[in-house]
């Protein structure tokens, strides 16, 4: 690493601690009640003092959205590839996607709660219909933009649509894939925490819903953070694994150091 991005990121991690300092500062300045706005020292205590019991929490809510992700993958990619081949597909599909990704998700989970009961199976169900539409359109803008001329190379050296779609099509669908990676994890999330506080007895959902009823506003913000920590933690990851995978098309981004 060189020293621009070292500084780079220096400077990211001090204005980050320069934006807690100033949250700290004006809750004690101006003062702000804590049933408002509690102070980052505060929401760091109560990570600290209530962790043994946020914990089995915090891996109750990672465990349904990794599940809800993964699933949502599965489904968004196996569409997305379906309409990104087939206009036929296109034309039907793609309307329908639209009008339930238009849906608010907190209306569907009341049905999934008729379904299925309350618990996790809700929580998965709304972790993957909210998170496969970025997957389905990133993958089908992907596959659209390919390259004709490649497909006529191929078509005229004998190979068939599902070659075409495996070493073509796929590969260069890996950036809008790795993109819609990281906005579904975050999208995961919310579809969990939303039906976790409408229809479960755990989770970090369950928790905040727990805490704003009893005016705990500080463990309220504690679950917060986590979701946040699990956000990140994610989005780093896959952040990694992309440059990992798709550092053939990463261009330069050195703009911050011209």
């Amino acid at each position: 690493m060189n020293d621009g991005a070292l500084k780079r990121k220096f400077a990211a991690f001090a204005l980050i601690v320069v934006f807690f300092v100033l949250w700290e500062v004006l809750c004690v300045a101006l003062p702000i009640s804590d049933l408002v706005l509690p102070r980052p020292s505060q929401v760091f205590e109560t990570l600290w003092r209530r962790g043994p019991v946020l914990w089995p929490h915090m891996l109750q809510t990672l465990m349904t959205t990794m599940i809800g992700f993964t699933l949502g993958v599965i489904i968004g990619v196996a569409i997305g590839a379906m309409i990104g081949v087939s206009r036929v597909a296109y034309d039907t599909c793609y309307p329908l996607l639209i009008g339930f990704s238009s849906i608010p998700k907190v209306a569907v989970v009341p049905i999934f709660v008729l379904w299925f009961g309350s618990g996790t199976m809700p929580a998965i169900l709304t972790s993957i219909v909210i998170c496969f539409f970025p997957i389905v359109v990133n993958i089908a803008t992907g596959l659209a933009t390919t390259e004709p001329e490649l497909e006529d190379v191929l078509k005229a050296l004998g190979a068939s649509k599902f070659d075409i779609l495996w070493n073509v099509g796929l590969p260069r669908t890996m950036p809008f894939f790795f993109a819609s990676l990281k906005v579904a994890v975050t999208y995961a999330f919310v579809g969990t925490v939303l039906s976790e506080t409408v229809a479960s007895n755990r989770g970090i959902g369950n928790v905040m819903m727990s805490a704003s009823s009893n005016f705990d506003v500080p463990l309220v913000f504690a679950g917060l953070f986590i979701l946040a920590g699990l956000g990140i933690a994610l989005y780093v990851i896959f952040s990694i694994i992309e440059g990992r995978v798709t550092g053939w098309a990463t261009r330069k981004n050195d703009f911050a150091a011209a």
